[in-house]
């Protein structure tokens, strides 16, 4: 399938290239740009333009425009390495869940900052023992009065230390299933009980870490949605995560590095091009019809699967191609280590496969 873009989508596409070219130029050219290129000035830039909330209903400040319009400018900022990660979670994950979930109270508290591209937010959903499984969270929040008071650890925090909120997923009962009692809470990240504790990869990238939460207390009403009944809710934030267009081009700066130097002459090279050519039209034909709401209930979960698939194929013909030059430690080389990441974090292929076979396809457990 050959896409056919309108001359105002194209237009569209025009500019969020220019724009994400010169914030490379101002502010650095990051790997994995959702995830690792930080930068709250360039966020604020992306708030005076409109392009966060961009596709949330106009009556929360949002453009109202399509989704597709979010997904053409998304790429191009992440195909060119721009720094869009101090806002990519609110605009992708929090704000429309505090649309749909969310009290009036929560709505014109928190929207109006993020559609300014003001705040940060990070999502403490990862524990030490639980990893994939939400359902084993055990972080928990006591009742007290009117605050909940707050006992645990997460990991894998992406932010955490530079968060101005955290979207906690813990449980405020132990009752029932493992799926029951789990809720959603806003904790600003400058309350007392809060410790953080960046992690460094073997990259060296410090998005990532342990965020420890001792009698940390905050008002009842930053609650989203219904005591107990969050598992259904975060289900819904997952689907935002995990079909989207950072899950497929999030490396592409390393491919066009590397087929850049391929030899084209090659038959067998040219047929590898070939190859992840069709795997990134395949991939935005996926992630499309997520975006268009054209795919079934869980299907993220299959397109997550190929995408980032697809990643890993990309550095392994980054380093074929590159050879020696693989080795040097150079962004380019960082890029490739990093690659192992993409099918595990948001949940592992596995994982998916699973959710796609019981969910999707009703396959027996």
């Amino acid at each position: 399938m050959e896409f056919g873009w309108t001359p105002e989508q194209q237009h569209l596409r025009d500019k969020a290239r220019d724009v994400a070219v010169s914030a490379v130029k101002k502010y650095g050219r990051s790997n994995d740009a959702w995830m690792n290129g930080y930068s709250r000035e360039f966020s604020m830039e992306l708030g005076r333009l409109g392009w966060i909330g961009l596709t949330w209903p106009k009556e929360f400040g949002g453009g109202g425009r399509p989704a597709i319009d979010r997904l053409i400018i998304a790429e191009e900022m992440i195909k060119a390495g721009a720094p869009i990660a101090a806002s990519w979670f609110a605009d992708r994950q929090m704000g429309p869940t505090l649309i749909r979930f969310g009290t009036q109270e929560q709505q014109e508290r928190f929207l109006p900052e993020i559609l300014e591209g003001k705040v940060t937010w990070c999502i403490g959903m990862s524990e030490p023992n639980s990893g994939s499984d939400l359902a084993s969270v055990q972080t928990f929040a006591q009742r007290d009065g009117d605050e909940w008071i707050i006992n645990g650890q997460k990991i894998w925090t992406s932010f955490g230390a530079d968060a101005d909120y955290c979207y906690l997923i813990c449980r405020t009962s132990r009752e029932g299933r493992p799926h029951e009692g789990i809720s959603e809470i806003v904790v600003p990240m400058n309350t007392p009980g809060i410790e953080i504790r960046r992690i460094k990869d073997l990259t060296q990238n410090r998005h990532f870490c342990e965020v420890f939460y001792s009698d940390v207390r905050v008002p009842i009403t930053n609650m989203v949605g219904s005591e107990g009944g969050a598992f259904k809710q975060t289900m819904v934030q997952l689907e935002h995560e995990r079909g989207g267009i950072d899950r497929l081009v999030s490396n592409y700066y390393q491919y066009e590095y590397a087929k850049a130097r391929a030899d084209k002459h090659d038959p067998l090279v040219r047929q590898e091009i070939a190859k992840l050519e069709s795997g990134f039209a395949i991939g935005r034909i996926l992630v499309a019809r997520e975006v268009l709401q054209q795919a079934p209930a869980g299907f993220a979960a299959a397109t997550k699967c190929f995408c980032t698939e697809h990643e890993q194929r990309v550095a392994e013909f980054a380093c074929r191609i590159l050879g020696p030059e693989a080795t040097l430690l150079d962004d380019v080389t960082n890029g490739l280590a990093y690659a192992p990441a993409y099918t595990i974090m948001g949940g592992t292929s596995n994982v998916m496969r699973n959710i796609l076979g019981e969910r999707v396809l009703g396959l027996a457990r």
